[in-house]
């Protein structure tokens, strides 16, 4: 599901990983950042708990910012963008 904020000129995407675990999930996020723009975020809804350990250190370890939107025990939700 890809969503526009034209007042800002900034284009969100989500991927939904809530059915996924790693190492596939973490590979998707890995695909989906590496394509995002500067004018993009992604947002990122995950599950499992080693998941989302392993998916937030891989956004840390390589530039990525990160605005974290709701963190409880069955779901993590952030917002992803390229580092400039």
């Amino acid at each position: 599901m890809d969503n526009h904020c034209h007042f800002i000129g900034m284009e969100i995407l989500t991927l939904d990983l809530m059915a996924y675990r790693c190492p596939l999930a973490l590979l998707m996020v890995k695909r989906s950042c590496r394509d995002l723009s500067l004018t993009q975020k992604l947002v990122i809804r995950v599950l499992q708990s080693s998941t989302k350990t392993d998916i937030f250190r891989y956004l840390q370890n390589n530039g990525f910012t990160i605005d974290i939107q709701a963190e409880a025990i069955d779901q993590l939700v952030i917002i992803v963008k390229k580092g400039q």
